[in-house]
């Protein structure tokens, strides 16, 4: 077993690209599985169940992106991270592989530092593994297994930004957060979003959150924000 626990299956028809995604993933403690096409990937992820998927865009056959949207459909790997390898730098490609379902995207040629440091942003905000179970705070449940937010058995609307954002606040209470701490753990380190976003999205919260709780997203001068039951 890898000293970090988690399986990565690398697809791609390029032989000396799965090598070297591979050598820098295992040299930061990852296990690689290894696909051409799609039909094998499909069997590598049925039978060994990996922990994320590395899915380049140009496959021979069935595409990446049509891959991508059959994970997204079963149910067994609709919630399996998926980061698009790409060598076009066209925006409505990336566009494209993120509505497909990918997490991420990555354009060639990378380095095997920022292809690691994305994965391991991307793995960290997957639902972390343990954490099914709901999580309650003076009215406030938050459901991890159906997606759901409820007040005072009243359901929260609320859009998959601001419920990653309130999943990552509620398990990791009473401590001070950056905006760039939060984009690297919510966001999973995309470097396409700008600091503000998170003000965007932390109003959006509020808001969501209502009267009754948003007293819980906390500003903290001069450094972020925390989620805490204290009075600031």
């Amino acid at each position: 077993m890898s000293k970090a626990g988690k399986t990565v299956l690398i697809v791609d028809d390029e032989a000396p690209i799965r090598e070297m995604i591979a050598v820098a993933l295992e040299m930061a403690g990852y296990e690689c599985l290894e696909a051409a096409t799609a039909q094998e990937a499909h069997s590598q992820v049925v039978d060994r169940k990996p922990d994320m998927i590395l899915l380049d865009w140009m496959l021979p056959g069935t595409s990446g992106v049509e891959f991508a949207r059959r994970l997204k459909r079963e149910e067994l790997t609709a919630e399996l991270p998926i980061i698009m390898l790409t060598a076009k730098g066209e925006e409505d490609n990336k566009v494209q592989g993120l509505e497909a379902g990918a997490d991420d995207y990555i354009t060639k040629p990378f380095s095997p530092r920022e292809l690691v440091a994305r994965l391991k942003a991307v793995l960290r905000r997957a639902t972390p593994q343990g954490i099914e179970e709901p999580i309650a705070v003076g009215g406030l449940i938050l459901d991890p297994v159906c997606h759901r937010v409820m007040s005072h058995d009243a359901p929260i609307d609320i859009g998959p930004t601001e419920y990653r954002l309130l999943q990552f606040f509620m398990t990791h209470q009473e401590r001070a957060y950056s905006r760039a701490q939060l984009l690297d753990q919510v966001w999973g380190g995309n470097v396409y979003v700008e600091e503000r976003t998170v003000d965007v999205h932390i109003r959006r919260l509020r808001k969501a959150l209502g009267e009754a709780h948003d007293h819980l997203i906390q500003t903290v001068r001069g450094t972020g924000y925390r989620f805490s039951t204290k009075a600031s």
